[in-house]
């Protein structure tokens, strides 16, 4: 009895201590509150205030797992992030009972089934696509469906591990993004894009311009294919590559050749091209030195500046075209760009892809200059509408990330990805198993081709490429639905076949 006794006041005392602190952080909140003076709502409403922006900070994850419908998020939905989760864990991506897709919003793609598609031993099959045919060293490139940028710096050391041993294990490619070559993106063996940002992250001299003895360094790795020449970004056109101080690792300095402790800031553009024909002599000599197939990354802004670029490259002659253009859309994605110019800056690759396909293809360079399109392309229906609509490539960087496990958190900037995807905190980056991750990747990249080729065998060809623009409906705001070939048809001195 004694002891019960003291335990009960034991207890008693330390709920009034507990109490007391209480009461005492209370004061502490509400002088600290009613004393600041820049801000008007704490100011006004001591400690009650603080809730608000507790509030407001969680509401986008309570709207994410609690109110949200499965179609309702930006910048990708629920619906969407499942698909790709099921795809990537191997799991069966067949449904029940009907869509939950809205058919009446305008702007959906509805594929045309044919009446009598061809049988299952007739199955689409993806072929293989030469890029940079007059290069010494063309790419016969495997895959339609491909690891769009993301550098060494915007992703975390496992991540690029990982996407370099998945894309080895899909056959596909994988694109470095701007912060140069790193071991990560060797380890897997995989098909590499180098791609040449405005910095000239690897292959820059003390002056920031191209050193050639570091592109032919490049070139001598037999698993560099292509190398990128990056003019814009979808999420920032206008603006170069911004990596916070906060992400920036020695290791990181060391490859890219920066500063700790600083923010890295690309040059909007690269201080030597002025003008079209300075572009096509930097891809021509990228080209020369390197010996292998060259293009471009840009955004459209408008038709008139895509239709310059073409007459200058037919008035050159087709030999100095860039062996591919990767068309971004203003929807793309980035670890860190000004919310102006991600809202507002940039034609949707929706728009952009027919619209450059047609003046590609009117100034007869079709076979010449491929096309690769990205931007929020990471479902079936997304690719197999741009491939319809004129793209040979699509690349995909978010769809990727969804794969290695990004829940869509927001934090790409601020070195605090829960994920370990996008930060180099290593206690955070234990949560990405290397030896885990590369097989969902390989998996979603194989399941993506994969359904893709199905929506192929049901309009009836026998490879997704052949997809053509009369095999998709766009639904329009009364409801119905008009062939793509009506509202974008496409070029062609004959009626299209």
């Amino acid at each position: 009895m004694i002891f019960a006794a003291n335990a009960v006041e034991l207890l008693a005392f330390l709920f009034i201590a507990l109490m007391g602190l209480l009461f005492l952080v209370a004061v502490g909140l509400f002088l600290a509150d009613r004393l600041q003076t820049g801000d008007a709502i704490r100011r006004n409403y001591p400690v009650l205030g603080r809730f608000r922006y507790l509030f407001t900070t969680l509401g986008e994850f309570f709207r994410q797992y609690f109110f949200a419908m499965d179609r309702e998020e930006m910048p990708f939905n629920r619906a969407q992030r499942d698909w790709v989760s099921r795809a990537s864990t191997g799991e069966s991506n067949t449904v029940a009972f009907g869509s939950t897709r809205s058919l009446s919003v305008p702007g959906t793609a509805i594929f045309v089934n044919a009446p009598f598609p061809p049988l299952n031993d007739q199955y689409a099959k993806t072929e293989p696509m030469l890029i940079g045919p007059t290069a010494r060293q063309p790419y016969l490139a495997p895959s339609f469906f491909n690891i769009s940028g993301m550098s060494y710096g915007a992703i975390s050391k496992p991540a690029v591990e990982a996407l370099s041993r998945g894309a080895k294990e899909a056959n596909v490619w994988l694109n470095t993004g701007e912060g140069a070559l790193s071991p990560m993106h060797l380890e897997g063996g995989c098909d590499i894009v180098f791609q040449i940002g405005t910095a000239k992250y690897g292959v820059r001299d003390e002056n920031g311009l191209l050193d050639d003895d570091k592109l032919r360094a490049l070139a001598a790795h037999e698993t560099i294919r292509m190398f990128e020449i990056k003019i814009a970004q979808g999420a920032k056109p206008g603006k170069g590559g911004i990596l916070p101080g906060a992400k920036i690792t020695p290791e990181i300095a060391r490859i890219r050749h920066i500063p700790m402790g600083q923010d890295s800031l690309s040059p909007n553009r690269h201080p030597e091209v002025h003008n079209y024909d300075e572009l096509l002599d930097m891809i021509a000599h990228v080209r020369e030195v390197t010996g292998k197939p060259v293009g471009i990354k840009t955004v459209v802004g408008s038709e008139e500046a895509f239709r310059a670029f073409f007459d200058v490259m037919v008035a050159r002659g087709a030999d100095s075209a860039p062996d591919f253009i990767t068309l971004d859309g203003g929807e793309g994605g980035t670890g860190a760009a000004p919310m102006p110019l991600i809202d507002l800056v940039g034609m949707s690759v929706r728009e952009a892809l027919p619209l450059v396909a047609n003046i590609r293809d009117e100034h007869g360079l079709k076979d010449r200059v491929r096309l690769i399109a990205s931007g929020k392309l990471i479902n079936p229906g997304d690719v197999a509408w741009a491939l319809a609509a004129g793209a040979d490539f699509v690349t995909s960087a978010r769809g990727f990330m969804f794969a290695l496990g990004c829940i869509q958190a927001l934090k790409c900037n601020k070195n605090t990805c829960p994920t370990g995807i996008t930060t180099h905190d290593p206690h955070l980056q234990k949560g990405l198993v290397v030896e885990r991750k590369y097989i969902r990747v390989a998996r979603y990249a194989r399941g993506l081709i994969d359904e893709v080729e199905t929506i192929a065998h049901s309009v009836g060809v026998a490879e997704p490429r052949q997809m053509r623009r009369r095999h998709v409906r766009i639904v329009q705001a009364d409801g119905s639905s008009i062939p793509m070939n009506e509202i974008l048809p496409s070029y062609s001195p004959v009626a299209e076949t």
